[in-house]
């Protein structure tokens, strides 16, 4: 074998230099490199390369100007006068590309949209690069959980004692919860959702201040920061409200306070909605157990200073609690504020994921939508080669090169794909609105530099694309062969792999459309499971509403009241919910605990009959009664609470909590007080005089007459406040809203997905049944049946989509399980399910196919042997 020279100099060469001397050139540089080889390599090569770019110079570089510009301008035209007689021409073709171009583009701007408001959620704070949650893990059976809700005193000793944190605050409740309630003045009443904030708040998160003072607003436990809409609603105005007294009745507490500051409303893309602040100084009197070291419940947010290395401090901070009281075994570390709403589950201490899995999986669909449209063009384009194999072949024979046709072909493409772009933004501002009531969002198609550069970037990738295997696949055919009469390239392995590449590519189309309907099927039967999930309280016909006003000072009156109205089964109050919102601590003690041992309690505050009207089962014990007195020194705990604590016979015995002693009266079922991603764990109930939530059980059949007289009621009783009610059934449900969009998001993309892939194997279709019209004429004229000439059609289009199935329901099992692993309790994959899925698309391939393959089987064999 000939020594070869360096191949990327050899390209170059080949590709600058003049043809009238590239074969002398390429000639005596390989006789000098060949000479030069057996003395040696190293050498040989360098100055093989150095000869190469010594003719790198005018005399031997070739023009690569392919047409002066006038005879550009006139090809250009041409082009583009053909292309539009291509269009006009095919017109089912085009219609095809152009309905499953845009269907693509517009599910694709449509998703680009909703993903560019997740991205952007809690970006807009000043510090958002410094800015950072304290967390905590928390070892617990063997695991660690992680929370959100840390210690009270946290924010301030970590500003005084850590020399990295610049600033800090504290702010309760956690996460996206409110502390409800009526804010009014004088026979004014609005309702209101409120937070405790240290005075650091507004300093650390850019809301901005309209008025008032930054180091000032919250200083005073006397005084509240309102926002700009609740001032209006109060004042109808936003001038002269500083120093003014509003009187508010909430959940937590009451009392009348000056409004110290009005700030903006809050941002639609900030993940902690409030409508007013009010002094931590406050929580800390009225809740005096914030103030040690064993109580959890604010959220710590900290400033780092610049340059602050992030895993030293949270080296340094890990055991910091404990630093405080050795007795507490929860350790910390910080994690960037704007992460918290994408990036929110843990698993064992480590982090698992969260939103950031939706967005990530709906920038695959959009990505796969695209590509399965840009698979019909590419399909459709490939199998009609035929019908423009003398265009081509004239074009080559009069010097047209194949980078040329390359662009013209790509041009025709891209045409496509922006007049399909035309139709897409059309088909996104009609669907937009139904798209915000999906998704819970307010997007808008503004104009924007980066919208505009995002949506040409889509729509011009899209049609490279779409049109490059066509481009690259239509400008090699062969001019001599084609104008013979030939065929396309006169090779049949050539012929060959383009059939196979076509029938890759629609098996690909349908394996996106598989696992999208098994998709769809999975997260409908879990959403179906958890609607019928067995909770172990009974959720329906059961209203809730928030105590406002005079419901805030004395519950117990109304309730005691209402139920004397016709219709009313029970009524009761809690402190917290039934969905995640409740108190907890591991602050009990009892005989014979191991000290070693913590266990994290849950804590539901109940009144009298709460567990009566949710009917949870006992399985000893007896609920809350006012026959035995004061109730208040008794507790109930749930059926792990007391296997975690190793009780046997546990009614009766007393057990010590917050350093009071509390006796047993009852055990409960288990019952599930969380999300269904959670397990049950331990839990009590204690007697609470406060209420954040009450409930009344309704009679089956008479909701509507019970609840208009529950309304006429109410309002005697809460003069100028409205009553605002939901059913118990309808607030469990909105623990799953993320998986109820994602379920009816997935629905409207298979849809697509389907549409497009079908638009495509209907063109195949019906250009199959084109091609081989003759043949279908000879085989019926030799007596073949329409039945026979359908099932030879449709054959090969079957095994296609069965090998789609073959592929697609492994990958849809693996992903379905994974998805069903984020629940404690979730649905077990059935065989049908896949069953299912596979028929069904084979189902929809043989009714898309049918209605060519029919058509093309009764057609007369006279018409189609005429030519012949």
């Amino acid at each position: 074998m000939k020594p070869q020279p360096p191949q990327w100099a050899l390209r170059f060469l080949r590709w600058f230099c003049r043809d009238d001397y590239l074969e002398e050139i390429e000639g005596n540089l390989l006789e000098i490199y060949r000479q030069q080889y057996e003395e040696s390599h190293k050498k040989a090569r360098q100055q093989f390369m150095w000869n190469v770019l010594r003719h790198f110079r005018p005399a031997f570089i070739r023009s690569f100007k392919l047409y002066q510009p006038a005879n550009h301008r006139a090809m250009l035209r041409h082009n583009l006068i053909l292309t539009f007689r291509n269009f006009q021409r095919y017109k089912s073709t085009f219609l095809i590309n152009l309905i499953g171009l845009s269907s693509g583009l517009a599910c694709a701007l449509l998703i680009f949209l909703w993903v560019n408001d997740e991205l952007s959620v809690d970006k807009f704070h000043a510090n958002d690069e410094r800015l950072y949650q304290v967390m905590k893990n928390y070892p617990y059976e063997g695991n660690i959980d992680t929370g959100e809700d840390t210690p009270g005193l946290l924010a301030k000793a970590l500003a005084e004692e850590m020399p990295e944190v610049e600033s800090a605050v504290s702010v309760f409740p956690p996460a996206d919860f409110t502390f409800k309630g009526i804010l009014s003045v004088g026979d004014t009443y609005v309702k209101a959702g409120s937070k405790f904030a240290d005075k650091e708040f507004f300093d650390i998160f850019s809301y901005p201040l309209l008025q008032g003072s930054k180091s000032q607003v919250l200083s005073d436990p006397s005084s509240v920061v309102i926002s700009e809409t609740l001032a209006r609603n109060l004042f109808r105005t936003t001038d002269h409200v500083i120093g003014k007294v509003v009187s508010w009745k909430g959940e937590r507490h009451s009392g009348d306070f000056r409004v110290a500051g009005i700030f903006e409303n809050s941002r639609v893309n900030s993940s902690i909605q409030f409508d007013m602040l009010f002094s931590y100084d406050l929580l800390l009197e009225k809740f005096p157990n914030f103030s040690n070291w064993n109580s959890n419940g604010p959220s710590t947010y900290v400033i780092l200073k610049k340059n602050t290395e992030l895993s030293g401090f949270n080296d340094k901070i890990t055991g910091f609690i404990q630093s405080k009281n050795a007795e507490v075994p929860t350790t910390l570390f910080t994690r960037p504020y704007s992460n918290r709403y994408l990036y929110g589950d843990y698993e064992n201490g480590v982090l698992t994921g969260g939103r950031i899995a939706y967005v990530r999986l709906f920038s695959v669909i959009a990505v796969f939508i695209l590509f399965t449209a840009c698979i019909n063009f590419m399909n459709l384009s490939t199998a009609k080669a035929s019908r423009r194999l003398k265009e081509i072949g004239v074009k080559k024979a009069i010097g047209a090169s194949r980078s040329l046709l390359t662009m013209q072909y790509l041009g025709e493409a891209i045409l496509l794909t922006l007049s399909s772009l035309v139709l897409a933004i059309g088909l996104v501002m009609a669907f937009l609105p139904h798209f915000n009531d999906i998704t819970g969002k307010a997007l808008s198609l503004y104009i924007d530099k980066n919208l505009l550069l995002a949506v040409l970037g889509i729509t011009l990738m899209t049609g490279f694309i779409a049109g490059s295997y066509p481009a690259i696949y239509l400008s090699g055919f062969n001019p001599l062969t084609i104008l013979k009469g030939g065929g396309a390239s006169g090779n049949s392995k050539y012929s060959l792999g383009e059939l196979w590449t076509r029938k890759g590519l629609v098996v690909f189309q349908f394996i996106i459309s598989i696992s999208l309907i098994m998709s769809v099927l999975v997260i409908y039967q879990q959403m179906k499971f958890i609607q019928s999930k067995n909770l172990g309280y009974e959720k329906d016909n059961i209203i809730t509403f928030a105590p406002e006003g005079k419901l805030a000072e004395d519950p117990s009156t109304f309730l005691n009241e209402i139920k004397n109205i016709t219709g009313v089964v029970n009524a009761s109050y809690m402190r917290g919910d039934l969905t995640g919102l409740h108190g907890g601590t591991t602050a009990l003690e009892w005989e014979g605990k191991d000290p070693d041992k913590v266990v994290d309690f849950e804590l539901i505050g109940a009144g009298y009959d709460l567990i009566e009207t949710l009917e949870i089962e006992f399985v000893e014990g007896r609920a809350f009664s006012r026959d035995f007195g004061s109730d208040s020194s008794t507790i109930i705990f749930n059926e792990v609470a007391v296997e975690r604590m190793g009780l046997n016979d546990p009614v009766g015995k007393t057990i010590t909590l917050w350093g009071e002693e509390k006796r047993i009266i009852g055990v409960v079922k288990n019952f599930h007080f969380e999300s269904l991603y959670k397990n049950v764990n331990p839990l009590f109930f204690q007697l609470s005089p406060a209420a954040s939530s009450l409930l009344v059980k309704v009679k089956e059949g008479s909701e509507q007459k019970t609840i208009a007289q529950l309304v006429e009621y109410y309002q005697e009783y809460n003069e100028g406040i409205p009553f605002e009610y939901q059913f118990l059934d309808e607030t469990y449900q909105k623990m799953y809203t993320a998986e109820q969009r994602v379920s009816l998001l997935s629905k409207h993309f298979a849809a697509i997905a389907i549409l497009i892939s079908c638009l495509g194997l209907f063109g195949l279709a019906a250009f199959t049944a084109e091609r081989r019209l003759k043949e279908i004429g000879i085989r019926k004229a030799l007596g073949a049946s329409a039945a026979s000439i359908v099932g030879l059609l449709t054959s090969d289009f079957t095994k296609m989509v069965l090998i789609a199935i073959g592929i697609a329901l492994p990958i849809s099992y693996f992903l379905a399980q994974r998805w069903l692993e984020d629940f404690a309790f979730h649905i077990d994959l059935q065989w049908w399910y896949f069953a299912g899925a596979g028929l069904l698309a084979l189902l929809i391939a043989w009714i898309t196919v049918g209605l060519q393959t029919v058509k093309a089987a009764r057609v007369n064999p006279v018409e189609c042997l005429r030519d012949e």
